[in-house]
């Protein structure tokens, strides 16, 4: 199921995604996000570059490959911010699309101790997007 899939927003790269996250940057096997709603300082998603709904349709290369990537994000996060805890979160039944929530959660600031959810949400300024993201990116870089 490699074909592009009409209602992933992933795959079509339009104003649905561009509403929800901002591009970081490129990795070998996925795209990194810097989810728009920040209520979770450094919250990303690591998308897999080619449209795949399940893991098991990833060979064990890609596999390996997309959670080195995975990983790779949250190193870069607990470097930056230092979280009590990372926490990871996958979905797919809305967005058919392998993809994974890199969420740094920080002790005594909202829903430490409980899963994360979008509410409350917290938006910041282009300014404070763009040095998110140059920061994240730089340390990725490394």
């Amino acid at each position: 199921m490699d074909d592009k899939i009409q209602s992933c927003f992933y795959c079509e790269k339009g104003k649905k995604l561009d509403s929800l996250m901002l591009k970081i940057i490129d990795l070998p096997y996925s795209v990194v996000y810097l989810n728009r709603n920040q209520q979770h300082r450094g919250r990303c998603i690591v998308a897999y570059r080619r449209h795949k709904s399940e893991y098991f349709q990833l060979d064990a290369e890609e596999n390996a490959g997309f959670f080195a990537d995975v990983s790779q994000t949250a190193q870069a996060l607990y470097n930056l911010f230092h979280p009590g805890k990372i926490n990871y979160a996958t979905f797919g039944d809305l967005v058919p699309h392998v993809h994974v929530h890199v969420v740094p959660k920080y002790e005594g600031e909202v829903q430490w101790g409980i899963p994360f959810q979008n509410e409350p949400e917290k938006f910041l300024s282009d300014s404070e997007y763009h040095g998110l993201i140059r920061q994240i990116k730089t340390e990725l870089l490394k």
